[in-house]
């Protein structure tokens, strides 16, 4: 199996593409704040899940990358509090888009409760 068939990564990676389209339209004065920093993360989640799946032959580098990757996703979560705050975009949005954070918060949660189902072998 390769990382990209996880479906954390293909769920991970479909929301970092989708937060990139959508703050495409927020103001050019967020450009190095706001849009970056959401960019940043969003795509972060997706690359510590890959980077995990690469260390999963050492189960604590393992969670360790797939606890960065939780933390990265409730940082985009609070970037997407901001920009409905700010109105960059409406509530429906924002509830679409923090289901689906929280959709990949539940399957990294699952990966780091069963190593075994990833590969993960215990020495």
């Amino acid at each position: 199996m390769k990382f990209q068939d996880l479906l954390a990564y293909k769920k991970s990676f479909d929301l970092a593409m989708q937060i990139f389209e959508v703050s495409k339209r927020f103001p050019k004065e967020e450009t190095y704040s706001l849009i970056d920093q959401i960019r940043r993360s969003s795509r972060s989640v997706t690359v510590n899940i890959s980077e995990s799946y690469r260390k999963r032959k050492y189960p604590k580098h393992f969670v360790s990358k797939l606890t960065y990757s939780d933390a990265e996703n409730s940082e985009t979560q609070t970037w997407l509090e901001f920009s409905l705050a700010c109105n960059y975009i409406n509530e429906e949005l924002f509830k679409e888009l923090i289901n689906k954070s929280e959709e990949v918060g539940k399957l990294i949660n699952y990966m780091i409760l069963h190593l075994e189902k990833f590969g993960v072998k215990y020495n």
